[in-house]
């Protein structure tokens, strides 16, 4: 009878994930790379196959997951959305000039998909496709059928200069051009001799090499063949580095212990967050998110130098060298997330921003590999260091990073999707305390401004606000009182476009007059006039660097309550397809609240400045459950490379960095009822929450290393010192709790 009970007991175990502790190959299982492969509106996830923030990525090349075809198979991805290098395709037809042009039917229930490994089946073909990754390196597995042709087709992306070459029917090597000047290398082998062929004016003819602008080759096998594995290097340096790069990573590895390797970097990352609790597919969508958050920023050193996109030549360095990064996305949540969990990888990305100033003269803000990619709006690179510095990370050339954060706030323009130095635009905000807009049918003036991103006036100055507070702030920091005394005061200009009549933040000319505008829906495609891919019921609350002057300016505590609990519960005034044609970056709706659009992330902490943090609890956990879901539409908005999944990461957790460049952290409600994080120092941060689970979702009460905690708020020091925040969570709200004066 024992016996019999234990084994009940045991069996139980399984199935109530509540009570059991995850190993690594648990915690690796609960990872989908198919979460969020079909976008609502907009670009959905791929299921990228890497190392955590190493250089090569790879997926299949699809539209989204209901895309029932594969065009080819990349040899990387070399930047998030941004496009690839080296297509190959198997085939197992003669080689015609419509072979490269064909694409594949493939079956997804015979698709497996994991952070380190890939594999599909071609239905027609009957050709197994697998791939496994490395840092500078991958491996292909095509296992072929019975088939008198066989024949891996080689490709380029981007139709520039590109070639291929063939050396013993085993080696090949392969150059493509990205981005119209940057030289791609490869280095690869096949496990047997093939032989190779080119497209030569529409006709396939045996050659071992191939040039020019749509260089096409081929390579076929013996008939008796059923395996061909082609490993394989990249390089931005040289052909010779690609070799190199192969020799160091895969000389002694095959393709089961370039596999074995991959996942076990996986499990060690992963594992540094370790849940109990919570369901299995919050399970899922917290680990996949986790994992998306490793997509990007990327290493692109090799054997201490890098090519640079920031002064087009081959740099030395002996520390590593990281680009793709989106700023506007990521300062909110991911680059915070990075700071707790690896430290020292944030310092040696945020030193890489220091060099691409070095090296250009500009601190970027969207760097990628051939440069500053002019993106969106504002500096908030300048966030990013703040916030670093704050934490204690400073092993980075500070004065230099300061340098450069300063010449972008007094040189560069703030013109939306333009680099360069500062217009008569930037010249009025300086002096005025505010980017001029123009009213609706109003010819625009100044050249540089981008016809379709407009000047999106308000959403400039609003987040030039923050930039230049952070940077005020940064002054003080190193005492620097000049500075101090010239950027601070900008920290204030959001209050000029505060229009107390209409309770919004709104445009005004270069006279001081207020554009009228309906807050809601006007502005252009996106609302770029004056805001930027959100209306003004998202761009109210963008001041998150002075909650308590936002406060102040709304009406008091309970007026800020009732303005987020509008945010909620205000219709779109339309219909969805009206309102969506003009907004399509709003989506994950909830009210006029846009969970699937960056700026939207800290709102519904913002209760916690208020008498009711329960409705900070109650939203959160309404919108981890409505649009975080773990399946193909998991993901409500661009999740761009970790920007939009941190907050998952965070908010799954139970606690979120509000306004980073102040270093802390406030309190929501956690999914699951404990959490341990494995710091670098050695320590360990532990959240538990008792009796959380989908119902009990309200703080009854809480303490901080066994003291009690009145207020929704910790520390980054509490939390790197390896503290233990424990939660009593219920079925109802405990409206008391956590009503206290803000932090800051």
């Amino acid at each position: 009878m024992k016996r019999l009970l234990s084994l009940c007991i045991a069996i139980l175990g399984c199935f109530h994930g509540t009570t059991q502790t995850r190993t690594p190959d648990s915690i690796l299982n609960y990872v989908d790379p198919s979460i969020g492969n079909v976008g609502w509106l907009l670009e959905p996830t791929i299921p990228v196959v890497h190392l955590p923030n190493q250089m090569i990525r790879v997926s299949p090349l699809r539209k989204d997951y209901l895309d029932q075809q594969i065009s080819s198979f990349p040899l990387n991805i070399v930047s998030h959305r941004l496009g690839q290098v080296f297509s190959l395709k198997p085939s197992i037809a003669q080689v015609t000039s419509e072979s490269w042009d064909k694409r594949m039917f493939f079956d997804h229930d015979l698709e497996t998909r994991k952070p380190w490994y890939y594999r599909t089946w071609l239905t027609e073909e009957e050709i197994s496709v697998e791939f496994t990754p490395g840092e500078k390196t991958g491996c292909y597995r095509f296992r072929f059928p019975a088939s008198a042709n066989k024949s891996i087709l080689l490709d380029n992306y981007n139709h520039d200069s590109a070639s291929w070459k063939f050396t013993g029917g085993r080696i090949l090597q392969g150059m493509e051009t990205w981005h119209g000047d940057i030289k791609v290398f490869s280095y690869g082998e096949f496990n047997i001799a093939g032989s190779p062929g080119i497209l030569e004016n529409g006709n396939p003819v045996g050659s071992a090499f191939t040039g020019g602008r749509k260089a096409r080759a081929y390579i076929s096998f013996p008939s008796p063949v059923k395996e061909v594995v082609f490993r394989y290097a990249i390089s931005y340096v040289s052909p010779e580095q690609a070799k190199r790069n192969f020799e160091k990573e895969l000389r002694y590895r095959d393709f089961t212990a370039l596999e074995q390797r991959a996942k076990a970097e996986w499990s060690s990352k992963l594992g540094k967050i370790k849940v109990e609790g919570g369901t299995v597919a919050q399970r899922r969508s917290f680990y996949t998110s986790l994992y998306r958050c490793y997509e990007r920023m990327v290493n692109i050193s090799e054997d201490g130098q890098y090519y640079s996109g920031y002064s087009k030549k081959i740099e030395k360095d002996p520390r590593d060298f990281y680009v793709d990064d989106w700023t506007w996305d990521t300062y909110l949540a991911h680059h915070p997330l990075r700071m707790i969990l690896d430290p020292k990888q944030e310092e040696d990305m945020l030193q890489s921003f220091v060099r691409m100033y070095d090296q250009s003269g500009w601190m970027p803000t969207f760097p990628v590999l051939f440069g500053d990619h002019a993106c969106m709006n504002g500096f908030h690179s300048t966030i990013v260091f703040l916030d670093a510095y704050r934490k204690g990370l400073k092993n980075f050339n500070v004065q230099k990073a300061y340098e450069g954060v300063r010449k972008n706030a007094t040189d560069a323009t703030m013109i939306p999707w333009v680099n360069g130095p500062a217009t008569g635009l930037d010249q009025y905000y300086y002096q005025h305390g505010y980017f001029p807009a123009i009213a609706p049918g109003t010819k625009e003036t100044e050249q540089s401004v981008n016809n379709f991103e407009k000047r999106q006036a308000v959403a400039v100055t609003l987040g030039h606000s923050y930039d230049d507070w952070a940077l005020g702030e940064w002054a003080r920091d190193l005492n620097k009182k000049e500075d101090f005394n010239l950027f601070s005061p900008r920290a204030n200009n959001y209050n000029k476009l505060w229009n107390a009549d209409k309770g919004f933040f709104l445009p005004r000319d270069d006279k001081g007059n207020w554009i009228e505008i309906d807050p809601l829906f006007d502005g252009g495609m996106g609302g770029r006039d004056y805001y930027d891919e959100n209306n003004g019921y998202t761009y109210l609350w963008q001041v998150q660097h002075d909650l308590s002057g936002l406060i102040k300016l709304i009406g008091g505590k309970q007026a800020f309550e009732s303005r987020l609990d509008k945010l909620f519960t205000t219709g779109l005034g339309r219909s969805k397809y009206e309102f969506w044609n003009k907004f399509p970056d709003a989506t994950g709706l909830v009210g006029q609240y846009s969970m699937g659009n960056e700026p939207s992330f800290h709102i519904p902490y913002l209760y916690n400045f208020t008498n009711a943090p329960w409705k900070t609890q109650q939203r959160i956990r309404f919108l981890l459950d409505v649009w975080f879901k773990d399946n193909v539409f998991g993901i409500p908005g661009d999740e761009d490379g970790g920007g939009m999944t941190a907050f998952v990461v965070f908010s799954s957790m139970g606690f979120y960095p509000v306004t980073p460049g102040i270093p802390k952290y406030t309190i929501g409600s956690p999914l699951f009822s404990k959490v341990t994080i494995s710091l670098p120092n050695g320590r360990s941060f532990r959240l538990t929450a008792n009796n959380a689970s989908v119902t009990n979702k309200y703080v009854q009460k809480a303490s901080m290393n066994g003291k009690p905690l009145d207020s929704p708020w910790f520390s980054h020091e509490q939390l790197m010192a390896g503290g233990h925040l424990e939660l009593e969570m219920g079925p109802y709200p405990n409206k008391s709790w956590g009503v206290s004066k803000a932090p800051f």
